[in-house]
């Protein structure tokens, strides 16, 4: 059983070929190749004053970089730098899964192990997430590997040297949770919370938990030890995150209304388990069943938080979703049995409705056909969902070098991978390849007026090109002088000036006309683009992806242009 899981997730970190967030390589492969490669992009939080970011978790792709190097395979082979990340992550997802089963067995029974085990395998949302290089991924293993240690039968007592043991693996892996992502530490301010509270009149244990949670501090020095090594300077990276997330900054990438998580990213994450996850819930409550009603806590606490926070996305409560699955265990489970009680005995004359007994699982006919809706969905997301944003660096890469001294990225920021996937040392110098920026508004007053480099572009394309490109492309392609701005002190400077003086974002960014553009379809629909590139001398060599996906500035398929024919000037008429 526990071998399923690694092969199933393994396959599907492999077969995934699109793109869904840019975190997945920008906050995890991208430092890991800038590090053992020496170039590679690093945003923002990893190049400012306070750096947000922890080496840690980018550290995870180090050891299969820098084993690819040293056997010299890189240059050769270069597919292997996007297989071997893919592998690890794969590995890890795997422990969601099988954590999954265990936290069943300990909350529920092994009657209802299969099921839990079934649903989080077929699951849509973990499809689409659980196998990539996302931190949100590796805080959902860990943490379900934590809730597998947790001491769930209160009445056991854990100064026993066996659950002492088992304690202090639930801190451990919670510890690390929290250092991938600090705000895992929501979890499990109330689960430890709730049991310090329950063991309250037990000061024996109480401070013997009090006091095995040191390991905490012991992780929070290991990490401050990595980061300051990394950074090169004293870095407390956690309380960076932690301090720019509950600023008004973390609203520069979009804000939703407090009902988000409710309205949207449950639904989204149960996918087609949804009806049985509030069934679940609803005989939690209905039967008393405290653990149940524990987990169920945690799920209102951590929702609840949440929701408070203006910048919300559907990954941020990935995290739960297994303890949503082993609600939806539970009522498929009681549905397949037609009882409300917890010995699950099922009657003669209700046999005929349900799934015969050779049939391994515990669930109506009806009620599995559901639940495999989610499949086709799954094999859509992994194989052919916005593909064309992987792709395009794929056709890239197969260009020889000869033939891409530059290529320029006229997209939304941050729309596709870059040296991680692409692997081109000639394309590491400063102007070579280069993309519109969208750094945040770091120290100004009012940020809600701030636009960056991709809004100027988008509000007005062709004169921005018309502006900030040279009339005519030269045909030797230099590399551009300010393509766009370095996220650094100086430009926090800069910011503050202007926001203080003429309030004009356009910080003068200069471009030449690079050999190679990569845009997505709806630039061309924009007023006088299309000519523009047709009279500088540029054409469609490549294009991928569906036309009718995504949204914005981000429709219309990824297109790649080159610059074929030198177009001369006009004489002038005498």
């Amino acid at each position: 059983m526990t071998s399923l899981a690694l092969v199933l997730r393994v396959a599907i970190a492999l077969s995934t070929q699109g793109f869904f967030q840019p975190d997945e390589y920008f906050q995890a492969l991208e430092p890991a190749h800038h590090y053992v490669f020496g170039y590679g992009h690093l945003t923002w939080e990893w190049v400012s004053s306070a750096p947000l970011r922890s080496i840690i978790y980018p550290a995870l792709n180090i050891p299969p970089f820098w084993l690819i190097k040293t056997m010299g395979l890189d240059e050769r082979y270069p597919e292997l730098l996007i297989a071997g990340p893919r592998i690890v992550h794969g590995l890890l997802a795997a422990i969601t899964d099988i954590g999954t089963r265990e936290i069943t067995r300990q909350v529920l029974n092994d009657a209802f192990v299969p099921t839990a085990y079934f649903v989080s395998l077929t699951s849509l949302f973990h499809s689409l997430s659980l196998s990539r290089s996302m931190s949100n991924s590796l805080e959902t293993s860990l943490t379900t590997a934590a809730l597998s240690y947790y001491p769930w039968d209160n009445a056991r007592s854990i100064s026993h040297v066996r659950n002492r043991t088992r304690m202090r693996m639930c801190i451990v892996f919670a510890a690390l949770a929290c250092a991938i992502r600090p705000t895992n530490a929501i979890i499990w301010v109330y689960m430890f919370g709730l049991l310090v509270l329950r063991l309250g009149l037990r000061l024996s244990q109480g401070s013997i938990l009090i006091r095995d949670c040191c390991v905490i501090g012991l992780v929070a020095f290991v990490l401050f030890a990595l980061d300051s090594a990394f950074y090169g300077r004293p870095t407390l990276s956690l309380l960076n995150f932690l301090r720019v997330n509950a600023s008004p900054v973390s609203l520069f990438y979009g804000s939703s209304s407090w009902h988000y998580y409710l309205s949207q990213a449950l639904p989204i994450l149960s996918s087609t388990s949804l009806p049985f996850v509030l069934h679940g819930m609803h005989l939690a409550v209905k039967n008393d069943e405290k653990k149940l009603k524990t987990m169920l806590g945690c799920i209102a606490w951590t929702l609840a938080v949440f929701s408070f926070v203006g910048h919300k996305e559907w990954r941020f409560l990935h995290p739960l979703l297994p303890m949503l699955h082993i609600f939806a265990s539970r009522s498929l489970v009681e549905m397949y049995h037609r009882s409300a009680k917890a010995d699950v005995k099922v009657s003669r004359e209700k046999r005929k409705n349900v799934i015969p007994k050779t049939f391994p699982l515990p669930i109506r006919t009806r009620d599995l056909c559901l639940l495999l809706l989610a499949v086709p969905a799954s094999i859509y997301v992994v194989f052919f969902h916005c593909v064309g944003q992987i792709k395009v660096m794929s056709y890239l890469r197969s260009l020889p070098p000869e033939n891409l001294t530059s290529v320029g990225f006229l997209t939304p920021c941050h729309s596709t991978p870059w040296q991680a996937y692409l692997h081109r040392p000639e394309l590491a110098a400063p102007g070579r390849m280069w993309a519109l920026g969208c750094e945040p508004p770091l120290g100004l007053q009012h940020p809600g007026d701030y636009k960056d480099q991709t809004d100027i572009f988008f509000e007005a394309p062709l004169e921005y090109m018309r502006t900030h490109f040279p009339s005519r492309v030269d045909a030797s392609y230099p590399p551009s002088p300010f393509a766009s701005s370095v996220p650094n002190v100086t430009f926090m400077e800069t910011l503050q000036v202007v926001e203080q003086s003429s309030r004009s974002w356009d910080l003068g960014w200069r471009h030449e006309w690079p050999q190679y553009i990569v845009l997505f379809g709806a630039l061309l629909r924009e007023p006088g683009v299309l000519d523009l590139f047709r009279d500088q001398g540029y054409d469609e060599v490549w294009k991928g992806g569906f036309e009718w996906e995504g949204e914005g500035q981000r429709r219309g398929a990824v297109r790649v242009w080159k610059h074929i024919r030198l177009i001369l000037s006009q004489p002038q008429k005498i």
